[in-house]
């Protein structure tokens, strides 16, 4: 407020005519401020009011995503039963390790949360008891015994059960029966032919030694692949039952998501909330919340009805923040207060002026300065009238104020843009031009009429929903206000178009989502989808069309609404321009507006059709995926002509979008399907064995040592082979498959048979110390060759991978292991070594090797000057006539005899070889020409002296050897060897049985050996 110039010095009135200024101007400053706080206590009021349904309506929203979640859970748990069914309808005979394998490969633990296992529960009476435990005894249950013992006309023994978390369930062998829940859940399953879920139960857990609550699900197998019709025949073919436990704490467990982590879930069982009917609570919040905010829902559940009991915790809602209760008591507050001093400044300076004109004996310049003040308080009421009137303009709602008898006092600029006002119509006068031109937008006209005629009561409110023709929606509020002494109606106008369309959408898409969830058809989803559209846009019709492989023509997906003959004229539509809106649509790939199909030429050839069947104005949105691909198209019809606004422009394009997600979600789900039968085929003939290992509390012991000092932890355990052993027995072995049951000679996984000893057989070895030693230092991937121990006690080889898994390297709480037995082929291996190295008959390296040491030992004179080498070559004599008068079996005999006698004065450096037939051949490492021309001195003499005494007979045996240095000059190493062979036919030349040196050799021009 801008500051008038100072006023000239006046008398001092008069006491008596002070008073009585001062006190009119504070009480009519106090009737104005009392007015302006009554009205912004009102307006206050209403905006808490609206921040308190909003939140309401988040609670709902919440409440019902817990039912739908936990609904689809146990949907998914019902439909993981009924694969098991499958199982035992396809294979009159299923046997444990089959059930076993099936099982273990439908179940992921973040698939099927609560489930504690599945099992297999015959039906059988009692004639048949005793060849059942025979033949169950006979087939290596040497101890199983059906529990309760007694007699009884029938049994349901327990034969097959997996547990997929370690729980302790029922034993096998016991009888259902002989509890009469269990009893009664059973019958009905086996009349109803249905899953059928018991009550509460009591459900055992691994860890704890207490039990939890739990329910159980049972689901009949029946003799045949299909199920009987009549109860009498279910009885008849009954064969057993599939059930699963429980527990309702897991069960429970994140249902909701991240949107219920501040609701209270409580179940119950049955239709009445008492204590000895709640089973669990999953998603606790904390106590303290707005206690309006609690919803009882009921479901059904495999023929049981659980109620559940939502409630909001203290941290509902803190994330959803509404300013605008704060903002109006802001806002009002500081009006109420320039509206005080404004009227009391004005009342005051009213008075003085008043006062100024009856005395006649004020100056002219006083009347000057009372003028100037007047002036200023009008302007500063300006300004405060513009204020209200720009807070008023700035406010989200449309507002309207009448007297309640069809006059308009007030209204903002929101209200004229929201209800497209045209600037000559006057909004301060009789407001029946004004209801009229809303009448005119408003698609059913009651809500507002019934509004005006209403007379409403002080606090009294009365809210309308206004749905306008072009498709937008307007929330309408009614409520009485003060105006002065005077009664008024405020009318608060709020465009909810987007509010109601999401809302919209969001029921249509969960609703299609569940039908995908629970592999509805395609045509069921695509018919969810138009139905959605077409339940919240009264006056449309419409069709999903699919464009077909080729993309040459588009075949009906869903249209419930038109009459059977145009969607079968319509079927077939080629995807062309010129063959109706979706035919141009799909051809083009662009919406495709037809206001009047009895004037379009893209309706030519189908208006006849069209007018049959009563269609006017038609709209096509191609539908696409993911890729920009067109699917087909969404079409609109009305039975008149209609252009679309813009809010049927987003709904057609929204529509589109949910029926392309809904598609390629659907061809997805089948390709899904398609994935997990290979993955279970692959998976059923791996031979790999899989280990779930758990690593984390021996991880913290090797952090616990690294604080104390410990440096080089590998020296430290293998210094210590007992603190190894120790760290290996913290490592928990959580879950193996039927591979590793097999790979180490396990019948079952039974607590404490199976260890590290099954991975790395001596646990204070390197093996396991290097895998920890890797592991503890970060690295996410480990393998190596080791010995392992089976459970028969035999050690046998393998190779260990360790994989850490994603998300898990600090903790190392999740490490896989995979294992092979190499022990068959690491001894084919040796064999394959040892026939590829050896000569099968003397065991003497064959020729390969020999020439390979021959290489190595050329090499190492490359290297070094100073070594020497010399190489023999040996033949023995007469070897021939040996073979044809003693037979081919005296020769061989000679020829293991010739290695037995070259073994006996072989050094440890030396390399004996059979290089022919009956040619050997000696390395000497380290050996001069004059060392070497001794030892095959020695080695001749010890052949002449030594015969071959055999089957009575007495066979002497001659050799003839060559020498030969190996000189660093030479070009390779075959060039002593062929020395070494020419002094060979120079001793044999000379009268064999006889030691030749090259050196000394004279090699004739053609020699021959005999």
């Amino acid at each position: 407020m801008d500051h008038a110039a100072p006023a000239p010095a006046v008398p001092a009135p008069l006491p008596r005519l002070r008073q009585p200024a001062w006190i009119g101007a504070t009480a009519l400053a106090a009737l104005v401020m009392a007015l302006c706080l009554g009205l912004t206590w009102q307006l206050w009021a209403a905006a808490q009011r609206s921040a308190e349904r909003d939140l309401r309506t988040d609670f709902d929203s919440s409440a019902r995503d817990v039912v739908n979640q936990l609904a689809l859970r146990m949907a998914a748990h019902v439909q993981m039963l009924r694969g098991v069914q499958g199982l035992f309808a396809s294979s009159d005979e299923v046997t444990r390790q089959e059930f076993t394998d099936f099982v273990r490969v439908q179940h992921t633990g973040a698939e099927y949360p609560g489930m504690k296992g599945i099992g297999y529960v015959l039906a059988l009476a009692d004639a048949q008891r005793g060849a059942h435990l025979a033949r169950v005894r006979s087939g290596g249950m040497p101890d199983y015994a059906i529990t309760p013992p007694g007699t009884r006309p029938a049994y349901a023994p327990l034969m097959y059960l997996e547990a997929f978390s370690g729980a302790r369930l029922r034993a096998l062998g016991y009888d259902l029966l002989s509890e009469e829940p269990l009893r009664l859940m059973l019958e009905q399953a086996r009349d109803s032919g249905q899953p059928v879920l018991s009550g509460k139960a009591i459900v055992a857990r691994e860890r704890g030694a207490g039990a939890s609550d739990g329910v159980l699900i049972a689901l009949p197998v029946y003799i045949g692949r299909k199920a009987p019709d009549s109860i009498e025949q279910r009885r008849d073919l009954l064969r057993g039952w599939i059930y699963a436990p429980f527990i309702m704490e897991d069960l429970m467990a994140h249902v909701g998501g991240e949107r219920a982590g501040a609701l209270a879930v409580e179940v119950y069982d049955g239709n009445r909330v008492t204590p000895q009917a709640r089973m669990a609570s999953g998603a606790p919040a904390a106590a303290g919340g707005p206690p309006a905010l609690r919803t009882e829902q009921h479901l059904g559940i495999a023929g049981r009805r659980w109620t559940l009991v939502i409630s909001a915790g203290a941290g509902f809602g803190a994330g959803q923040q509404n300013e605008a209760p704060q903002v109006v008591l802001t806002l009002g507050l500081a009006v109420t207060a320039l509206l005080s001093l404004l009227t009391w400044m004005l009342a005051r300076s009213s008075a003085l002026a008043s006062r100024a004109l009856r005395k006649s004996r004020l100056l002219t310049d006083e009347l000057t300065v009372g003028q100037q003040r007047l002036a200023g308080l009008a302007d500063s009421a300006q300004r405060a009238q513009a204020m209200m009137r720009s807070i008023l303009d700035s406010t989200f709602d449309a507002i309207l104020v009448d007297n309640g008898d069809r006059r308009i006092l007030a209204s903002n600029q929101r209200f004229r843009t929201l209800w497209s006002v045209p600037e000559e119509l006057d909004l301060s006068s009789d407001d029946a031009a004004v209801v009229a031109h809303l009448l005119a937008q408003l698609v059913n006209a009651g809500p507002l009429l019934y509004s005006r005629s209403l007379q409403l009561g002080e606090h009294e409110e009365h809210r309308e929903l206004l749905r306008l023709k072009d498709g937008r929606f307007i929330e309408q509020l009614t409520r009485p206000v003060r105006l002065g002494h005077e009664g008024a109606r405020l009318w608060s106008f709020r465009d909810i178009t987007e509010r109601k369309q999401i809302e919209q959408r969001e029921r249509a898409h969960r609703h299609v989502l569940e039908l995908l969830a629970h592999g509805a058809p395609l045509q069921a989803v695509l018919g969810a989808v138009v139905l959605g559209v077409e339940s919240t846009n009264a006056g449309m019709l419409c069709a999903i069309l699919l464009l077909d492989a080729e993309g040459r023509f588009l075949h009906t997906g869903a249209a419930p609404s038109l009459p059977g003959f145009f969607n079968a004229a319509v079927d077939g539509l080629p995807a062309a321009a010129g063959f109706g809106s979706c035919g141009s649509a799909a051809a083009s790939g662009q919406r495709v507006i037809v206001e009047n199909i009895q004037t379009h030429p893209d309706w030519a050839a189908y208006r006849e059709i069209a007018a049959r069947a009563q269609l006017a104005s038609s709209w096509s949105e191609p539908i696409r995926g993911a890729s920009g691909r067109v699917l087909g198209t969404f079409a609109i019809y009305h039975r008149m002509p209609r252009y679309p606004s813009a809010a049927h422009v987003v709904l057609i394009e929204q529509a589109a979008q949910l029926a392309g997600i809904a598609l390629e979600q659907a061809q997805a789900a089948q390709a899904l399907r398609v994935g997990e039968e290979r993955f279970r085929s692959l998976y059923d003939h791996a031979p790999v064995a899989l280990w779930e290992q758990d690593w984390s509390v021996t991880r913290e012991e090797v952090a616990r040592l690294q604080s104390c000092g410990v440096r080089d932890l590998g020296a430290w355990l293998r210094e210590r082979p007992d603190q190894a052993q120790r760290l290996a027995s913290l490592v928990r072995i959580t879950d193996v498959n039927g591979a590793a049951l097999v790979h180490v000679g396990a019948s079952a996984k039974e607590p404490g048979t199976l260890g590290l000893a099954q991975n790395f057989g001596s646990l204070g070895g390197g093996a396991f110390i290097d895998a920890l030693v890797a592991l503890a230092g970060g690295a996410l991937f480990y393998e190596c060759e080791s010995s392992f121990l089976r459970v028969d006690g035999v050690t046998r080889q393998h190779e260990l991978t360790l994989l850490v898994m994603p998300g898990h390297a600090q903790s190392l709480d999740f490490v896989i292991a995979s294992t092979v037995d190499i022990t068959e082929r690491k001894r084919v291996d040796d064999e394959l070594q040892a026939l590829a190295s050896t000569d099968f008959l003397t065991g003497l390296p064959n020729r390969r090797v020999f020439l390979a040491r021959l290489d190595d030992q050329f090499a190492r004179l490359q290297r070094s000057m100073d070594e020497c080498a010399s190489v023999l070559m040996l033949d023995i004599d007469h070897f021939k006539h040996v073979n044809d008068v003693f037979g081919h079996a005296a020769g061989d005999a000679v020829l293991r005899h010739m290695a037995t006698l070259m073994r006996s004065g072989q050094r440890k450096i030396d390399t004996l070889g059979r290089v022919g037939g009956e040619e050997f051949a000696v390395l000497l490492p380290g050996t001069t020409g004059a060392a070497a021309h001794q030892y095959a001195e020695r080695l001749r003499q010890s052949v002449a002296e030594t015969p071959l005494h055999g089957d009575g007979r007495e066979i002497a045996i001659t050799v003839s050897i060559g020498i030969s240095t190996i000189e660093a000059g030479d070009a390779g190493p075959d060039a002593a060897l062929i020395r070494a062979d020419k002094a060979l036919y120079h001793a044999k030349a000379g009268g064999r049985n006889r030691v030749c040196d090259h050196a000394d050799a004279c090699a004739p021009a053609a020699l021959t050996k005999v």
